[in-house]
């Protein structure tokens, strides 16, 4: 099953909020994933990357996914409450869905300068995480060659964000808007 099948069949609303939870960032389907991986790696083959870099923990499945597909490594930074003393790249960010302020951390070693790069995660909404790893990747001296994200949700301008750096994004599945109980999917063809 492809992600967009998924989403409309599948997905949950609440509030806000599109639950993907029962096959692609809790419980996750192996054929949707496959698919997620494989169009963001078609997305990004002809770039040449050497490593793709994501979030824990939602953005690790399709992110794994995509560097399967390509034959390349992947990273994730992990997240913390709080300050620490590691040796890492960090920024701090607010989760939207939790409201909570975390860092995300890459530690030195698996990250060194020179590397091509895309970052992969489940969502694109309001960008801030996505920057945050964006920014540890150009000051550990990556270059970032792009974005990918199996799902977007349009209206709150997370590819404006990441877009004002110069950075490339592609989303596998892009939603317009919420109506009531369903969702509203863009039109890219």
């Amino acid at each position: 099953m492809d992600l967009r099948t998924a989403v409309a069949s599948r997905a949950r609303i609440e509030g806000n909020l599109v639950l993907v939870d029962e096959f692609l960032n809790h419980r996750v389907d192996p054929g949707v994933i496959e698919s997620v991986g494989r169009s963001l790696a078609d997305a990004f083959a002809g770039s040449g990357p050497d490593l793709v870099l994501t979030a824990e923990a939602s953005g690790i499945p399709p992110a794994l996914a995509c560097a399967s597909a390509l034959g390349i490594p992947m990273v994730y930074a992990k997240k913390y409450l709080g300050t620490g003393d590691r040796y890492s790249f960090a920024r701090e960010v607010t989760s939207p869905t939790k409201g909570v302020e975390y860092r995300v951390e890459v530690a030195r070693r698996v990250l060194p300068p020179g590397l091509r790069l895309i970052i992969v995660d489940d969502f694109l909404a309001r960008g801030r995480t996505a920057e945050a790893l964006g920014e540890i990747a150009a000051e550990a001296g990556c270059e970032v060659l792009g974005f990918g994200f199996a799902i977007e949700k349009c209206w709150q301008a997370g590819r404006e964000r990441l877009e004002r750096h110069g950075w490339a994004v592609h989303s596998v599945v892009e939603l317009e808007r919420l109506e009531g109980s369903s969702v509203v999917f863009r039109d890219t063809a």
